[in-house]
């Protein structure tokens, strides 16, 4: 079976999507839509745009989205998933190019999505880091045993375990991490601290931006981040987008479940590819690839 995955925040690059626009007719039209639906010249930004701009949450949401969902809409007949996945921002975008969402509303929930992590981020310094080298029960052990608030925020790869919380208990639990036996504890450049309960917020923003959309069955079963198994369910995917702004992503549970069910290869659908990486070390022999248009 045929698995087809889409990034998340920090795939960005200046130019991003360029080739696509000139190519695509298809994509084309979705670019300009965009500009209307978002009010701001999100185009000019991925095409010309410095780092410094598409690092902005509120820029890089969309923008990842964006250049994923188009194309998929560009690849044509050669994007024909048996099932999908997306990691964290990405799920947006795969619940978007199986058919779950309008173009239109997967857009505007990014849009409101980052906005409201932005807002978040801004309430209370917080951070990330990646843990490297130790079991996912170790990572879990650490942060339970530090007061303040820090959790395991991304199941990235065996090994691989992002956590998420304020500055001050993240700091704490990354000493802790390498006095456990961590390779390396390396904090993060990013806004705030996603997938944990300090983006609280957000999720109570989002959720009633979610409730208000039409969600349709996708064409095929979308495995979702806060459950890592493959939904179908409109009122499903629903919960579970909600609950993913403060839940961990399980992407290592995802990839597994995928395999297991029958995945026989791998594309990923966007910028870069950092899921390909990911993918191959849960399974080294599993084909993947990027998809091209």
């Amino acid at each position: 079976m045929k698995a087809f995955v889409f990034p998340g925040q920090g795939a960005q690059f200046s130019g991003m999507g360029k080739d696509l626009y000139e190519a695509s007719a298809k994509a084309k039209e979705m670019f300009d839509e965009a500009n209307d639906i978002l009010g701001f010249d999100i185009k000019r930004i991925m095409f010309e745009g410095t780092d410094e701009e598409l690092k902005q949450t509120k820029v890089t949401q969309p923008a990842i989205f964006l250049h994923s969902v188009a194309l998929a809409a560009a690849m044509g007949d050669k994007f024909a998933p048996e099932m999908a996945a997306g990691h964290s921002l990405g799920e947006f975008s795969a619940l978007t190019a199986a058919g779950a969402l309008s173009f239109k509303d997967g857009l505007t929930l990014v849009h409101k999505r980052a906005l409201a992590m932005q807002k978040a981020c801004e309430a209370e310094p917080s951070t990330m880091a990646a843990i490297l080298g130790l079991p996912d029960s170790e990572v879990e052990a650490v942060c339970m045993s530090i007061t303040g608030t820090v959790v395991a925020a991304n199941y990235n790869s065996p090994g691989q375990v992002v956590i998420s919380g304020t500055v001050d208990a993240v700091n704490k639990a990354c000493e802790l991490m390498k006095e456990t036996g961590a390779k390396r504890a390396l904090p993060l450049k990013v806004g705030g601290a996603f997938h944990s309960p300090l983006m609280e917020p957000a999720r109570v923003e989002l959720e009633a931006a979610i409730n208000a959309v039409e969600v349709k069955e996708p064409i095929c079963a979308v495995y979702q981040n806060a459950v890592a198994s493959g939904i179908k369910n409109p009122d499903e995917i629903k919960a579970n987008l909600i609950a993913q702004l403060t839940a961990p992503v399980k992407w290592t549970q995802s990839v597994e479940k995928m395999i297991a069910d029958g995945a026989s290869s791998f594309t990923e659908v966007g910028p870069g590819k950092v899921l390909q990486g990911l993918v191959k070390k849960v399974d080294r022999q599993m084909p993947v690839e990027s998809g091209e248009f």
